[in-house]
């Protein structure tokens, strides 16, 4: 459940935040009884606090009256540290210019990989990353592209856990996932074949910076075309290697 569960003697802070966190990609608008149930805050609480936070313009509403964070809230996060952002959003630019693909970036964040750029236009195939959204790493091209760059301790504990299977694709097996991380080590980038959504493949690369896997860059195709990846290999590796070295010349 996002947002924490029903506890005894929460601050009011811990309930306002509760109530923010239960906004996330996949749930971007909530009527006040769910938001209510997804933040564990009680009904009533709830109600009141909306009432203090539309007040504010941290919430707001859609004309079907459910409940949406609001312009106050993306103000205050336009002042959040984005310096990745900045340095790598013109080679994402560029990479759709050549491609005319859609072009994302992600980093880690704990087990999940967190889109925070992403460039697309209107030809290019649906896809379900967005930015500010998160998806598990394995199934994904830029999550396991970050995943074989991490710390061995850190790949035998997300490989040991039960691993989400978005679709019949995806790999799931820790043997056969070790193997396909040693290869993309070997080979310096990820392809992915329906394991994430149905209908679209993906191919990524890591950007390293002394080593370190700070995000990754994914480009993602129709299933259709998988065969194209191939040819987009070289550009993404480019825009990668352009956005590591303007990483490391920033810090």
């Amino acid at each position: 459940m996002a947002g924490g569960s029903r506890e005894a003697g929460r601050t009011v802070t811990s309930k306002v935040l509760a109530i923010l966190g239960a906004f996330d990609a996949a749930h971007p608008q909530l009527s006040l009884t769910e938001l209510a149930r997804r933040s564990g805050v009680p009904l009533s609480t709830a109600h009141r606090l909306v009432g203090e936070l539309e007040q504010w313009q941290a919430l707001s509403r859609t004309p079907d009256g459910r409940l949406r964070v609001g312009l106050r809230l993306w103000e205050l996060g336009q002042l959040a540290p984005g310096r990745l952002q900045d340095v790598a959003h013109p080679w994402l630019q560029e990479l759709f210019g050549t491609t005319g693909e859609n072009v994302h970036l992600a980093v880690r964040d704990g087990l999940e990989v967190l889109y925070v750029d992403k460039v697309h236009g209107r030809r290019a195939v649906p896809i379900v990353s967005r930015t500010g959204g998160r998806l598990p790493m394995h199934p994904t091209g830029v999550g396991r592209a970050l995943l074989a760059y991490e710390p061995e301790w850190f790949v035998q504990a997300y490989l040991a856990r039960k691993l989400e299977r978005p679709t019949p694709h995806t790999i799931t097996e820790p043997g056969r996932l070790s193997r396909e991380l040693a290869m993309v080590r070997a080979q310096g980038y990820a392809l992915t074949f329906e394991e994430m959504t149905l209908g679209s493949c993906s191919a990524a690369a890591p950007i390293l910076v002394d080593g370190r896997p700070v995000a990754a860059l994914g480009i993602v195709l129709t299933s259709r075309r998988a065969r194209e990846l191939h040819r987009l290999i070289e550009p993404l590796r480019g825009a990668a290697g352009q956005i590591a070295r303007a990483c490391a010349s920033a810090t």
